[in-house]
């Protein structure tokens, strides 16, 4: 497992580094000048120059970059060019939220894809399976924004099950947390578990034709026994593959999902920088969830190969 860590980390450091390449090129990409806006319409030439030279902004690129990159590797992302508050503090402060999304849908996408992919495997072209299959299809094609607001109307406007927005941190009301967060992450869950089940029933279908899950069930192991304690193992390897991508997606959507339930998370922190033209704090949210991210991987890779000996050795 060692050997293995050491090689994905060499692969994993250099795509941060590219990533802070990129992410430092939004400064060049965005349109306007952060010094113009931060003066003022009836600024003076004389101000708007003072500005950009408190930034920082009339250095050459490969300056900003490197002062940029020093003190993102200590943890410091600038300050907001707008509210003055340290950018890792908001990110800090918001990144609960987006975490408790994310881990709850991450549940919830697991919760109905394993039963869901199983049976649709074991019962593979019967109704159970088509059932599967075309819920799995449907969930990938409803957009969560849709789907988002169709849950808000019913189960939290209509029947009064759960809040509509809001959100309570897990140490003051666990029970509340997780009744502001059902509906959201069952609207990220929705399009995760879909994706999972697709994979998962492919992966067990093909692993229950193998010829060591015909002699388990010849010398009389029950079924739920062969499914569950050889075959699955063996199938959900291409499943965690799946899930490290999953990630990746359910952060991406709690941009949107966030919006639609007044979650106060990165994703509304991102788009009111991108509003406001707040150049720092879009370096340092996209930043930091790219590194987030690829760490992620990183750990879903040594599951992988902690699954599936032939990866360490390879």
């Amino acid at each position: 497992m060692l050997q293995l860590l050491i090689r994905r980390l060499a692969f994993t450091i250099p795509i941060i580094v590219l990533a802070s390449f990129l992410v430092f090129g939004l400064l060049l990409i965005v349109p306007g000048d952060p010094a113009i806006t931060l003066a003022g319409d009836n600024a003076t030439e004389e101000q708007i120059e003072a500005i950009r030279q408190q930034l920082g902004l009339d250095d050459p690129i490969i300056v900003q970059y490197a002062r940029w990159a020093g003190d993102a590797v200590q943890g410091d992302f600038g300050d907001s060019l707008y509210s003055g508050r340290s950018v890792t503090k908001s990110i800090g402060e918001r990144l609960p939220v987006t975490m408790s999304l994310a881990l709850v849908s991450m549940v919830v996408a697991l919760m109905i894809a394993i039963p869901a992919g199983i049976i649709a495997a074991i019962r593979r072209g019967t109704w159970a399976d088509t059932t599967a299959t075309v819920g799995a299809s449907l969930g990938l094609a409803m957009p969560s924004f849709w789907l988002g607001a169709m849950l808000a109307l019913v189960f939290a406007l209509r029947l009064g099950w759960f809040p509509a927005t809001g959100y309570v941190p897990l140490g003051e009301d666990p029970v509340g947390w997780l009744r502001h967060l059902f509906l959201p992450a069952l609207t990220l869950g929705t399009a995760a578990a879909a994706e999972t089940t697709r994979q998962l029933r492919s992966s067990l279908s093909d692993v229950l034709q193998q010829d060591y899950v015909r002699t388990a069930r010849a010398v009389g192991l029950r079924n739920r026994v062969v499914v569950l304690k050889y075959a699955l193992k063996n199938a959900s390897m291409p499943v965690v593959t799946v899930l490290g991508f999953q990630v990746a997606f359910l952060l991406g959507g709690s941009v949107i999902v966030e919006q639609v339930f007044a979650l106060p998370g990165l994703g509304g922190l991102a788009i009111r920088a991108v509003l406001d033209r707040d150049i720092p704090v879009i370096q340092g949210v996209v930043l930091f969830t790219t590194v987030l991210v690829v760490m992620i991987n990183l750990l879903v890779d040594l599951l992988y190969g902690w699954l599936n000996p032939k990866v360490r050795s390879a």
